[in-house]
């Protein structure tokens, strides 16, 4: 009997996750949610001070002290890291990093300004969707995807190096990153700062990151021991 691919499942919800996003989009979620918000005269909760320096700021700080921790990991592991081996925490480590800048380059490469930016919320900018490449909304752009999302987000490729050595901690990790992101998320709704589908496929291109990179390791897995025999064939 042939064994099924562990990435089989992560690549089939891959695909589905993407279908139900572009879906969302062709219905136009994103004004009717900003609305519950938002107002003609912009957002009320905009300056709030627990959303603005602890939900966005103190986040953005956390999240980057323990990407440092992560990287100090790799030569001092701690808890459930030490279980896994080194090249382990390396990928781990680096597939947060790889999740954050994937998500800062999306993000400069973007023509759709912030709900706050937009006409109907007080803004210059006209409402145009993030998908409409090449077409300015008049506004300042660069807000799409959600960043601030990611800064949970980009830990959801921990769950792919950990399933191999603690499923249950796995299983724990993603949804402690994926509930954190949401309400960071929401926060940032709630002040006007982006769409939900910006912090929706910041989550997926942050999952996709880290399962690429673990298609691409599980790929140099099994390639060694052919390469590994190949030289001893050669030598012999």
């Amino acid at each position: 009997m042939t064994r099924r691919s562990p990435n089989l499942r992560p690549g089939v919800l891959t695909l589905l996750a993407l279908a139900l996003l572009m879906t969302w989009d062709a219905l136009g979620g994103d004004l009717p949610l900003a609305r519950l918000a938002g107002t003609p005269m912009g957002f009320p909760w905009r300056d709030n001070p627990f959303l603005v320096h602890v939900m966005h700021e103190g986040a953005k700080n956390l999240s980057w002290l323990l990407l440092i921790g992560l990287f100090a990991a790799i030569r001092w592991p701690v808890g459930v890291l030490r279980r896994l081996p080194t090249a382990a925490r390396v990928q781990l480590a680096l597939s947060v990093l790889a999740s954050v800048l994937a998500v800062s380059l999306l993000k400069h490469a973007s023509d759709t300004s912030c709900p706050w930016d937009v006409k109907e919320f007080g803004g210059v900018a006209q409402y145009v969707s993030h998908w409409a490449w090449g077409v300015r909304d008049g506004g300042p752009g660069g807000c799409f995807p959600a960043g601030h999302a990611s800064a949970a987000f980009a830990f959801l490729g921990g769950y792919f190096v950990l399933r191999h050595v603690a499923p249950r901690g796995a299983i724990v990790w993603l949804g402690t990153a994926l509930v954190a992101g949401l309400v960071l998320g929401l926060a940032q709704q709630l002040r006007g700062a982006h769409y939900m589908s910006h912090t929706l496929w910041t989550a997926w291109v942050c999952w996709t990151v880290g399962f690429v990179i673990e298609l691409a390791v599980t790929h140099r897995r099994k390639r060694l021991p052919i390469e590994r025999t190949t030289r001893l064939h050669a030598s012999s």
